[in-house]
């Protein structure tokens, strides 16, 4: 697997983007209609992984994604949505899109690193922690973060069956 960093434009913008192959796909500008999208706020509570899972499976299914594909992505959602939780202030948002038939873009926002962990993260096992990185990194194209003054938001484009 080819793995390339795009350092460019961390300076300015706080962003950080792995891809892999030949890059993100977008949808390009002859592309009549905007790309589906779903956004919902979040309760900054562990429950909130299992509503931003209901949600976007309610999408993809409306966007007529394969299983496989639906598996793959809800479980992308799950590791950023925890992460926003466990490790980040509130707020935590979340937007899903469908930019071309064969990406599903995710985005979560978070108001920013917390001084303290979160309940699940600083009382669980040592050997508990630390493989959602891995996980995301192996199911998606491309991901990265953008830092803003108001938090941070983790974005991953998953690969789907189109």
């Amino acid at each position: 697997m080819k793995v390339s960093f795009d350092f460019s434009a961390i300076g300015d913008t706080g962003s950080f983007a792995r891809n892999s192959g030949s890059g993100a796909q977008t949808a390009s500008s002859s592309d009549t209609q905007a790309p589906a999208t779903r956004s919902e706020q979040l309760p900054h509570r562990p429950e909130s992984a299992g509503t931003a899972r209901r949600m976007t499976r309610a999408a993809l299914s409306e966007w007529g994604v394969d299983e496989d594909s639906s598996d793959q992505v809800l479980l992308v959602i799950s590791e950023l949505v925890t992460n926003a939780v466990e490790h980040a202030l509130p707020p935590v948002a979340l937007r899903v899109a469908r930019p071309t038939p064969q990406t599903v873009h995710i985005e979560v926002d978070d108001g920013g690193p917390a001084a303290v962990e979160g309940s699940w993260a600083s009382t669980g096992d040592a050997d508990e922690h630390g493989r959602g990185s891995a996980i995301v990194d192996v199911l998606t194209s491309s991901h990265g973060m953008r830092f803003q003054s108001s938090g941070s938001t983790y974005w991953a484009d998953v690969p789907v069956a189109a």
